[in-house]
């Protein structure tokens, strides 16, 4: 699987705290293997996020990512919970 990572993807990253980022590096790994494994907690998204999907780094962070096709990914956003919102 082909996994793109936005511009604003990257700058949510960078300003991560380290052990968020091994969390969603771990995840990625997953995800790459299957993005709908139950740990992932993946779901897709209504409202103006509606044809984007979502799956969960821990409790309390999120990435937002496109599928593109079967095998291409585009990872939007990664944030707390209320990255949902900035996208309204």
């Amino acid at each position: 699987m082909k996994i793109f990572y936005s511009s604003k993807f990257a700058r949510e990253y960078q300003k991560l705290p380290l052990r968020v980022k091994k969390i969603a590096e771990k995840k990625e790994q997953i995800f790459r293997k299957n993005l709908f494994d139950p740990k992932l907690k993946t779901h897709k998204l209504k409202g103006n996020l509606k044809g984007f999907l979502s799956f969960s780094v821990n409790q309390r962070y999120r990435i937002i990512f496109e599928l593109v096709n079967s095998n291409t990914v585009w990872f939007h956003s990664i944030g707390e919970h209320s990255v949902y919102k900035l996208w309204d």
